[in-house]
């Protein structure tokens, strides 16, 4: 049994990027593994991740996804394209001194991770994706079926492609907002079955937070791990994080040459039995044997939330670990 190293074996530095400077912490050496957080989040999504992977043998690297914590955050809407956002994560893999990485990523991380192996499976020979299940490029235009959901309450991902509004609601009180956003979606805090959705707000007016749980944090965020989130989104506000929203219908025009692709190296996915994302994508998940033919194992942890590496830290290291072990070197 591999005992996880201490936190102070972590590793801060900076990588040019094709859009300036990219943070990464490191953990561990052997084959890289490259961690890929989702919104609202960063690097330290991964924190029970990187210890875990270096005990086993690997080289984990997880990185501040362009517009978050101390990478560079770029001024226009659509240079969070998911292009882009690929682009950084082989800059990464070069400015490490690899070839070759797995790649693994979490809520807008696992697109991320998805998109990266279905563009460049030379650099990323397997790709593991957490709570948000593959779907590949093709469909509807984006903002078109988002518009659809809702009827008479307005879909979160609209909400957050007007550009202003949400930071508008977000920033004159980061923390208490990301409190609420997280417990909104953990298992434990998540709002009942018979109470109003926050994933939807009302069209008149509503904000996001007017449904999301207060007065307790979920059992996997303690108040020390908030101040870490709050204060990078303190320092540099919420606009390249949400810019990811606002590129969905430039990343369908840029994708379309690969509509309905099948991503072929090595896959895992894990998800949450108790998260919107695996049970409005049933119908993604139920595709794999076409759409990620080299699935190795596809697990749904029973009365999980979102928050799926955070929420159950020890068994998501172990399914990790032992599908990264099952993968040739």
């Amino acid at each position: 049994m591999h005992r996880p190293t201490p936190s102070a074996d972590l590793r801060h530095r900076t990588v040019e990027g094709p859009a300036g400077r990219l943070h990464l912490v490191e953990q561990g050496t052997g084959p890289l593994v490259l961690l890929v957080h989702g919104f609202p989040e960063s690097w330290y999504s991964w924190r029970h991740q990187l210890p875990a992977l270096a005990a086993a043998g690997y080289r984990a690297v997880a990185l501040d996804v362009r517009g978050y914590g101390r990478s560079s955050k770029p001024a226009a809407t659509d240079a969070y394209r998911m292009l882009d956002l690929v682009a950084d994560n082989l800059a990464v893999v070069r400015a490490l001194g690899e070839e070759r990485a797995v790649i693994v990523g979490h809520d807008w991380g696992s697109n991320i991770a998805a998109t990266s192996a279905l563009l460049h499976p030379e650099v990323f020979r397997a790709v593991a994706l957490l709570s948000v299940p593959y779907a590949p490029p093709g469909g509807p235009r984006p903002s078109e079926v988002f518009a659809q959901m809702g009827g008479d309450q307005e879909f979160y991902v609209s909400y957050f492609q007007e550009p202003g509004r949400a930071e508008a609601e977000i920033e004159p009180d980061v923390r208490g907002w990301l409190a609420g956003f997280y417990a909104a979606l953990s298992a434990d805090t998540m709002p009942g079955r018979d109470e109003p959705d926050p994933h939807f707000v009302a069209r008149s007016g509503g904000r996001l937070r007017d449904r999301f749980p207060a007065g307790r944090l979920p059992g996997w965020l303690t108040e020390d791990d908030l101040d870490v989130y709050a204060g990078e989104f303190e320092r540099t506000g919420l606009t390249g994080a949400l810019n990811r929203y606002r590129s969905m219908d430039r990343d369908w025009a840029d994708l379309a040459p690969y509509g309905g692709a099948p991503i072929t190296q090595p896959s895992l996915f894990i998800g949450g039995t108790l998260d919107a994302s695996t049970t409005w994508m049933a119908d993604a998940i139920a595709a794999y044997p076409t759409t990620l033919p080299g699935l190795t194992a596809s697990h749904l942890l029973d009365g999980c939330g979102h928050w799926i590496q955070q929420e159950r830290p020890e068994e998501v290291n172990r399914l990790l670990t032992s599908w990264l072990a099952a993968l040739q070197h």
